[in-house]
C-alpha cells in the first residue's frame, strides 16, 4: 500500500476517532484520587485485544495513593510485526485534573461544537492518546507490513508524578532496551510541534514553627505565620528577581518559561481550612506553604535546593524565634533528547509533510512522563507529540480539534512507520 493511500484511510476514520475520545472522557479518572482508573484501562485494553495485542494489566502496588479503592491499573497493549525489528510505545496518561469551576458545558459530557470536542481531558491528554490508537489500528487494519513491535500504554497518575504509571512500568523494565527502542507521548502540545525535553521541577514544602497562645495576648506565643511572611518577603525580595534574569538556551514554550521560575502552590496556617463557625482566639504555632520551582537545564539540582534553604538559614541567625523544617515532595532534572534522534527526524518531516512547513521543536516548561522514560528506563528516544493546544490544559471548557486529531494521526502513523523500517 503506498503512504497516500494510507493516510487516505486515516482521514476517513474522523468518526473513529472522536468516538473513542468521547467514551475516554465519559470516564471520569480524576486524579487525586484517581477515579476509574480501572474501567478506562479496560476500555483501551479490551478494544486492542480484539484487535490481537496481547494486553497487559498493571497495578503499581505500594505507589502513591494505590489503594483497593484507587488502584492505579495501568494497560500495556503489543502487537508484533512480520519479522524482528525495534519497538515503538506510544503512552498516553488516563488521569485527568479535577474540572473546576467556569464550565459552560458538561466536563464529562464530550460535547461537540464547532468542529471541537469538549470535556476534561479533551486536550490532556484523552484525545491524544485516541488518536495514538486508531493511527496503530489503522496501520494493522489495512495491512501495511512492518518489523519489530508496536506498543500502546494507557497509565496513570502523571497529574501527580507518574510514579503509579510510567515510573512503575519504567521500573519493570516497560520502558527499556531491548523491548522498547522509540517512544511517543502524545501530550498537548500543539499539532505542528514536536517537544524534545522539558525545564526541572522541585517542589518542597517549607514549615515554620511557632507557639500558640491566646490570640489576646500574642506576645505570650510566636506566630508561625508572621514566620512564614518573613520567608515570603525573602523569596520576592532576594530570590524571584534573579530568577528572571536566568535564561536557557532550551527551546522552551512559550516564551515567558525560557527562564526560572517559582511558584508559591499553597500556604496553611493557623486554623484547619474545613472550621465552621467563628474563628478561635489562637496564636498559629504552625504554617506550612509548598513552593514549585521550575529550573533550567543551566542550574544544577544542588544549587536550586540550596538558594531556598539559604534563606531560610538568614532568617534562623537573624529573627528571633524563626525555626523551620523543608520536606522534598518532588525532584526531577530536566530532559532534552538531542534533536537528531531517529523518533524526532521521524516525527518533524512527518509533521512537514503535513503541514507543508518545518516542525517547530520545543521543550515542556512543565514536566510530563519523558522523565520517568529518561531517568529510570535509560531510554533517550522519547518525545512528546500529540494534537491538543497547549494552553487549554487545565482549563475550563477544555477541547480538542477534531480536525487536529486527524492530522496527528497521519503523523504519528508516518513516523512509527518509518522508525520500523529501519
Amino acid at each position: 500500500m503506498q503512504a497516500s493511500d494510507l493516510m487516505t484511510r486515516i482521514a476517513a476514520r474522523r468518526d473513529d476517532v472522536v468516538d473513542l475520545t468521547q467514551q475516554l472522557v465519559r470516564i471520569p479518572t480524576v486524579n487525586p484520587p484517581g477515579d476509574a482508573y480501572t474501567p478506562c484501562a479496560e476500555l483501551i485494553g479490551e478494544r486492542l485485544r480484539k484487535r490481537g495485542f496481547d494486553v497487559t494489566y498493571e497495578r503499581a502496588v505500594g505507589t502513591p495513593g494505590d489503594t483497593d479503592r484507587h488502584p492505579r491499573t495501568n494497560v500495556v497493549a503489543r502487537i508484533a510485526g512480520r519479522g524482528p525489528g525495534p519497538c515503538v510505545h506510544f503512552n498516553g496518561h488516563i488521569d485527568v485534573v479535577e474540572p473546576g469551576a467556569g464550565w459552560t458545558r458538561d466536563p464529562y459530557g464530550a460535547q461537540i461544537e464547532d468542529g471541537r470536542i469538549y470535556g476534561r481531558g479533551t486536550c490532556d491528554m484523552k484525545g491524544g492518546l485516541a488518536a495514538a490508537i486508531v493511527a496503530v489500528e489503522a496501520i494493522l487494519d489495512h495491512g501495511v507490513p512492518f518489523n519489530g513491535a508496536l506498543e500502546i500504554s494507557g497509565t496513570v497518575d502523571e497529574e501527580s508524578g507518574g510514579y503509579g504509571g510510567v515510573g512503575h512500568l519504567a521500573e519493570k523494565g516497560f520502558f527499556s532496551k531491548p523491548r522498547v527502542n522509540h517512544v511517543i507521548i502524545p501530550e498537548p502540545l500543539n499539532v505542528d510541534r514536536v517537544c524534545i525535553g522539558h525545564r526541572g521541577v522541585w517542589w518542597a514544602e517549607v514549615e515554620t514553627h511557632g507557639r500558640i497562645a491566646h490570640g489576646s495576648m500574642p506576645f505570650l506565643g510566636d506566630c508561625a505565620v508572621r514566620h512564614m511572611g518573613a520567608f515570603l518577603d525573602r523569596l520576592e525580595r532576594d530570590l524571584i528577581p534573579d530568577l528572571v534574569t536566568r535564561r536557557t538556551e532550551m527551546p522552551v514554550a512559550p516564551e515567558g518559561a525560557r527562564q526560572s521560575t517559582l511558584n508559591v502552590n499553597s500556604i496553611h496556617g493557623g486554623l484547619r481550612e474545613d472550621f465552621e463557625g467563628l474563628p478561635s482566639a489562637l496564636v498559629p504555632d504552625s504554617c506550612r506553604m509548598v513552593l514549585d520551582r521550575r529550573f533550567l537545564i543551566e542550574e544544577p539540582m544542588d544549587r536550586v535546593k540550596a538558594e531556598v534553604i539559604a534563606l531560610l538559614d538568614q532568617l534562623k541567625a537573624e529573627r528571633p524565634g524563626f525555626r523551620y523544617d523543608i520536606n522534598e515532595i518532588m525532584a526531577f532534572e530536566p530532559t532534552l533528547t538531542d534533536a537528531d534522534a531517529p523518533v524526532v527526524r521521524a516525527v518533524a518531516d512527518a509533521v512537514a509533510a503535513e503541514f507543508g512547513r518545518p516542525a517547530e521543536l520545543i521543550c515542556s516548561p512543565g514536566t510530563y512522563d519523558q522523565k520517568h522514560v529518561a531517568r529510570i528506563g535509560k531510554l533517550k528516544d522519547c518525545i512528546a507529540y500529540g494534537p491538543g493546544i497547549l494552553d487549554l490544559a487545565h482549563q475550563p471548557d477544555e477541547y480538542i480539534v477534531i480536525d487536529d486529531m486527524v492530522a496527528s494521526m497521519k503523523v504519528m502513523a508516518s513516523a512509527a512507520l518509518r522508525l520500523l523500517a529501519a
